[in-house]
């Protein structure tokens, strides 16, 4: 299984993007979440969804301003973020991982190049 990121760019604070994670290989998968490292720093869950159940999980740093998203048609899931800070700047993965509403899980054998997010002025 394999996953490309996509739609990182330069905004600024109060803007907005929305991610892609596009999902190719024929391994099933029962949810996908996104992670962010922005330099220096340790990689950390931002949200994920589970496919089965529809639940969703929001780090406390992005609920409110980040809602996923999961279009199956095309085995794409999306994060659109809102309201964006200079804090959100990081490289942007998303992988496959446990997703519960509490709780995300945080090893994947999965991972890819990532998109760039910088939030700047």
């Amino acid at each position: 299984v394999q996953f490309v990121e996509s739609g990182g760019g330069l905004v600024q604070p109060g803007g907005s993007l929305k991610l892609s994670c596009a999902k190719s290989g024929f391994t099933v998968i029962y949810a996908i979440g996104w992670f962010r490292q922005a330099p220096g720093k340790e990689r950390e869950g931002v949200s994920c969804i589970n496919f089965s159940s529809g639940h969703t999980y929001y780090a406390d740093s992005v609920k409110g301003r980040f809602t996923i998203s999961r279009d199956s048609s095309k085995n794409t899931v999306y994060l659109q973020m809102n309201s964006l800070k200079p804090e959100d700047t990081a490289v942007y993965y998303c992988t496959t991982v446990p997703c519960d509403v509490q709780a995300m899980g945080t090893r994947s054998d999965y991972w890819g190049q990532g998109t760039q997010v910088t939030v700047s002025s």
